[in-house]
């Protein structure tokens, strides 16, 4: 599946769309520099502060339902020079239950967003506890981990899935020029109110603007959407 998806999106078609964002942002030097130190310092902090609350959830998790209570899921990061693309192990809480995976084709039909994504508020794979912790966004905390190994950013456009991608257009793949990150700026717009598209156009919106305090101004939206709940479904 994933060779399949990485061959099918391989070329030139690429490599044109990508380019100019791509070498733009490797000449921002000092910001990149802030931006990685950033990262660094929040995900090694946060790492320390959750360490013994993520334990007792595991537990809570692991009590609820069988299997493993991290869920990993090989994802699609920033473009590389030559236009290929790069894919990491990216971990979460698991918030479903262990056949997840597996009953996705059977809910295909009741997607509820349009593109290369799949959606639904009321996912019956979701367990009791995966319900709260997709409200307060808490199920993404162990891809701080992601974070400080240099996967992935706080902020950036979210990773997807070597399948999505198989799907995506020259334009969609511009939001791969950067590196992926857990919150972004569709996150604390209009997460729940729009669709792939317009996924697309706010995340090459952050990319075309992005800075040290829009940034900054992202994650403390995030923070309030944590404690709120009021952006994740």
């Amino acid at each position: 599946m994933i060779a399949q998806a990485m061959d099918r999106r391989e070329g030139a078609g690429r490599y044109k769309a990508m380019q100019s964002i791509m070498d733009w942002d490797r000449s921002r030097l000092i910001y990149r520099a802030v931006k990685r130190t950033f990262d660094i310092v929040f995900s090694g902090a946060v790492l320390i502060v959750i360490a013994i609350p993520s334990l007792i959830l595991a537990a809570a998790i692991r009590l609820e339902s069988e299997g493993n209570p991290f869920y990993s899921q090989i994802r699609v990061g920033q473009t590389r020079r030559d236009g290929s693309l790069s894919t990491f192990r990216m971990w979460k809480f698991r918030s479903m239950y262990r056949d997840a995976d597996e009953r996705l084709a059977e809910l295909k039909g009741q997607n509820e967003i349009a593109g290369a994504m799949f959606k639904m508020r009321e996912d019956p794979r979701v367990t009791k506890i995966g319900k709260f912790i997709r409200k307060h966004s808490i199920d993404e905390f162990p891809q701080f981990l992601n974070v400080f190994l240099g996967q992935m950013s706080v902020v950036g456009p979210r990773p997807p899935l070597p399948n999505e991608v198989a799907e995506y257009t020259d334009f969609d793949l511009q939001r791969l020029a950067v590196k992926p990150g857990i919150t972004g700026l569709w996150q604390v717009t209009e997460r729940n109110s729009t669709g792939f598209d317009g996924m697309v156009r706010r995340d090459l919106e952050y990319i075309a603007n992005r800075s040290v305090w829009m940034d900054l101004r992202i994650v403390l939206l995030t923070i309030v959407e944590v404690f709120t709940g009021s952006g994740a479904c």
